[in-house]
């Protein structure tokens, strides 16, 4: 196996690989529009920061990815990605994507009147770095995702940062797990997630952080 940075010419490949990286997750898709959900969490990263990206290869094709960024405040933030998103694809007026939103809106709704947070951006100038790691069904538990990550964590070293953010869900204990492995330690609150279900279930943000690397 191989892990090495993101390079133009996988460009193709990997955004095949982002339709079939999450299957069995949670977030497998969130509201049934690949194209829209990587313009919010791959396409800046392929654009923007990509030696910030790692890929893992197996016999010339990709099988996981990790897009990472240094300093969030350099990097447009999740929900300016997302409104940019919905402005561009139009997606209150498709069908799968407009009953995720409307979702969101009573999940919203039923948060105010119980006053539970909700999921929202992280920042905080104590783990300013942040990264999403995906890996295809096929290689997990190869060791692609302790590679990517390792990887990840000797930018980090190298670029001097002082801590690193993610955000998963409180039920894919599979991947707390794993983050804990890593270095990461739980942080915050766990808020809903707005809109998104599981098998009908709501879901819930984990905060993880890890200093220095």
């Amino acid at each position: 196996m191989e892990i090495r940075t993101f390079t133009e010419t996988d460009r193709t490949e990997l955004r095949r690989l982002f339709r079939r990286a999450g299957e069995g997750a949670p977030t497998a898709s969130l509201w049934g529009h690949e194209e829209s959900e990587a313009a919010i969490y791959l396409d800046p990263y392929m654009d923007l920061e990509p030696d910030s990206l790692f890929v893992a290869v197996v016999d010339g094709a990709l099988v996981g990815y990790l897009a990472g960024c240094l300093d969030g405040a350099t990097f447009p933030s999740e929900s300016e990605r997302l409104e940019k998103a919905i402005r561009k694809y139009r997606l209150i007026f498709r069908r799968k994507p407009a009953a995720f939103f409307a979702r969101s809106m009573a999940d919203l709704a039923w948060s105010a009147v119980r006053r539970e947070p909700t999921a929202g951006d992280f920042d905080d100038p104590r783990w300013p770095s942040h990264l999403h790691i995906n890996v295809a069904p096929s290689a997990r538990g190869t060791g692609a995702a302790d590679g990517l990550m390792n990887g990840w964590l000797d930018r980090l070293k190298a670029a001097g940062s002082p801590g690193c953010h993610l955000q998963t869900l409180v039920e894919n204990s599979r991947a707390v797990r794993f983050f804990e492995r890593m270095g990461f330690t739980k942080h915050g609150p766990t808020p809903l997630v707005p809109g998104l279900r599981h098998h009908g279930t709501r879901l819930h943000q984990q905060t993880m952080v890890r200093s220095g690397a």
